[in-house]
């Protein structure tokens, strides 16, 4: 099957969307479908406001509509709604093509956290852009509920995967680090609550991976936390593999990919009980759920590091993208045919 999927978020930029991409798209593959990518690569780009880090596409039609024409998907995935899925979109409706979306982030309360526009307001565009779609793919129950209950309709649940492979658990080199060591990988943005974690009276030691808008004011204001930057895909287990706990503070993430490939590697989580965590995360086995994030991380540190290791493995990137193949929609009724159905996808 030929499927294009169309997105914003892509590389340089390092998140779990982009992460989430990229591991579908490799999974289709080795399922034998013929997959196209239509990103901002090679056009020009202006920064995302309020988040110079995330480059936006100026003027993207003309690519994508090149693209997916010269292309000819059986189905068309838009994946985010920047300016390259706003494309895919036009180029959609006016070609008469039917097209699959994603919700992979709490957009609405980012925006608000940023900018301090009304939530109304936000999840009305979002409705408007979802509205055509044939489903919205989201990654949680608790995500499907909340945007039921704000209207959304057509929704299907597409979860997530870990390498469990290249996530697991190995010797950590911790002899330098006071331990116990709380571990926080993620942007350093608003949005993300990092304060939270940095404000808590935690004994040991506390390291940030991660770069965004609030690290040179994080960094001056906590002076006793390591802030080390981004890490690649390849160098984020050596550093979960020395964490005593991860630490995630966040209470806007629909899924938060780093909850899992932590627990892969054996390290029990400190939540929040909100969206994301709760429907990631076994309170009690792989991780603490507290509404008081320091008595979490005590929490965790008691847990058993094989048995977060356990409940991560119920994760993988084949199951999700069985999700994903069963939730597309072919193009044109002609090619109603080629709807996946569980017997045939990984053909």
């Amino acid at each position: 099957m030929r499927i294009a999927v169309v997105t914003d978020a892509w590389e340089p930029q390092v998140n779990g969307v982009v992460n989430t991409l990229k591991a579908t798209v490799a999974c289709l593959r080795s399922m034998d479908h013929e997959v196209l990518t239509v990103t901002p690569e090679e056009l020009r780009t202006f920064a995302c406001p309020t988040y110079p880090d995330i480059r936006l596409a100026y003027k993207p039609y003309g690519k994508v509509a090149s693209r997916l024409a010269s292309f000819a998907p059986d189905c068309i995935h838009i994946a985010t709604e920047g300016p390259m899925g706003l494309a895919a979109r036009r180029y959609c409706l006016r070609h008469g093509l039917a097209f699959t979306t994603a919700y992979h982030t709490r957009f609405p309360e980012y925006v608000h956290a940023r900018a301090k526009i009304p939530l109304a307001w936000t999840y009305r565009w979002l409705r408007w852009f979802h509205g055509p779609s044939k489903t919205i793919m989201v990654p949680t129950p608790r995500v499907k509920l909340a945007l039921e209950e704000r209207g959304f309709r057509r929704l299907g649940l597409w979860g997530r995967g870990v390498d469990t492979e290249r996530f697991a658990p190995r010797e950590g080199d911790d002899s330098c680090i006071e331990s116990p060591l709380f571990l926080y990988v993620g942007r350093l943005a608003v949005e993300k609550n990092v304060e939270a974690f940095l404000k808590i009276e935690l004994p040991g030691t506390k390291w940030l991976i991660g770069d965004g808008p609030q690290k040179e004011e994080l960094e001056k204001k906590y002076p006793q936390a390591r802030f080390l930057g981004a890490k690649s895909n390849e160098q984020l287990p050596g550093y979960y593999n020395c964490a005593d706990v991860f630490v995630f503070p966040s209470m806007t993430d629909t899924f938060g990919l780093v909850l899992v490939e932590a627990m892969a590697c054996g390290v029990p989580v400190a939540a929040y009980p909100v969206e994301g965590p709760i429907d990631v995360v076994a309170s009690g086995k792989s991780g603490s759920l507290h509404q008081d994030l320091r008595r979490a991380c005590f929490e965790a540190l008691t847990l058993n590091r094989g048995e977060v290791r356990q409940h991560a493995l119920t994760f993988s990137w084949e199951a999700a993208t069985q999700q994903f193949l069963q939730l597309l929609h072919p193009v044109l009724p002609s090619k109603a045919g080629l709807r996946v159905s569980p017997a045939i996808a990984v053909s």
